[in-house]
């Protein structure tokens, strides 16, 4: 069982914003897992909020080698729990391990990863397209330049929001999503909350800072007019059962969570506490794109444009054509490196990043 990691710098049509920052391209590592001559693919970008670099990241996957063998002959499921007490302070590294353990198992035994877990390929939602915060005009034209999309999700957490979404809204009867990125205060949220009803938006995803108190959130929950969605306030398993009462439903996103093991377990749970279920994205490639959306039969809502934010793809897999999920033909994850690009894309891997 050998590990092989991939550092790339991912281009982006063009620069994306959000309440915390803007980046022009978006530094990724690609895990290749292999045995017997067949190779399983994982993503995990690098991300400053949460502290975790392609250096960490890799120097984090050099301290489970040892236990690669256990890939194997357990199901990535079983593995999964020694991968965490061996790396607990990175589960950004962990869940590019799992994705392309997923991956590899699935090819190993000829299903797609979504077949091994019994998820049927109906009630498939839409996926969104992000329009990332810019001058109100620039957003205007990113939105025309990304028509034909039945879903959009804007970024927000700015002075000018109503008036962003109001501009936006005469351009297109498309659905509206909006993200705070926990830019918003209480008050905000419920006033926002009514005027972007007005202006057909869908929820509000995160509009409070995790550092919020519960009594804060729960007023946001109980007066806001339209759903609040969790982001940063649900980040692994425990999460949760937290945000139940808190919120109407969670975002769950691998790379913070620590894989597809853990994200399959956090879908499930919330759909037992009757919450409502979202996979996101960040701006990644189709390697990790393709993961993702082997959990679409799991999702009321669904957020995986990361590939189509990009100028040029190092990888082939799943793809969204305008929202609509496109399976790919390969088993597992679906997802492909394009090996004969990997230099454009200013790959470092040299030999020592080997796990």
């Amino acid at each position: 069982m050998q590990l092989t990691t991939h550092r790339l710098n991912l281009p982006l049509k063009h620069p994306f914003t959000i309440a915390r920052g803007t980046i022009l391209s978006q530094p990724t590592l690609i895990v290749c897992l292999e045995h017997d001559g067949i190779c399983g693919f994982g993503e995990v970008t690098e991300n400053t909020y949460y502290g975790h670099s392609c250096a960490s990241m890799s120097r984090s996957l050099q301290k489970v080698h040892d236990l690669l063998p256990r890939y194997a002959e357990s199901s990535p499921a079983e593995v999964w729990p020694e991968l965490l007490d061996r790396i607990p302070e990175d589960r950004f590294a962990l869940s590019a391990l799992d994705m392309a353990a997923h991956d590899l198992y699935g090819k190993r035994i000829g299903k797609t990863t979504r077949a091994v877990w019994g998820l049927k390929d109906q009630s498939i939602p839409q996926s969104s397209f992000t329009i990332g915060i810019d001058e109100v005009g620039k957003m205007v034209e990113k939105l025309r330049e990304a028509a034909g999309w039945g879903i959009y999700k804007i970024k927000l957490g700015t002075r000018h929001d109503l008036e962003i979404v109001a501009a936006l809204r005469r351009e297109t009867n498309a659905r509206f999503r909006v993200d705070a990125n926990c830019g918003w205060e209480v008050e905000e949220t419920i006033e926002n909350s009514k005027a972007l009803r007005e202006l057909g938006v869908e929820f509000i995803e995160q509009p409070l800072p995790p550092q919020a108190t519960i009594d804060q959130k729960r007023e946001v929950f109980s007066q806001s007019v339209l759903p609040v969605i969790a982001d940063e306030d649900c980040q692994i398993e425990q999460d949760v059962a937290l945000c139940h009462g808190l919120y109407h439903g969670i975002n769950v996103k691998i790379c913070k969570c620590g894989g597809l093991t853990p994200a399959l377990a956090m879908l499930r749970q919330a759909r037992s506490l009757e919450m409502q279920t979202m996979i996101g994205c960040m701006v990644e490639s189709s390697i990790g794109i393709s993961a993702a959306a082997q959990l679409a039969a799991l999702l009321d809502y669904a957020d995986l444009d990361g590939a189509e934010l990009l100028s040029s793809d190092p990888a082939q897999g799943v793809h969204i054509d305008h929202g609509t999920i496109q399976w790919s033909p390969l088993a597992g994850c679906g997802g492909t490196l394009k090996m004969t690009t990997l230099a454009s894309f200013n790959s470092v891997h040299s030999p020592d990043e080997d796990c």
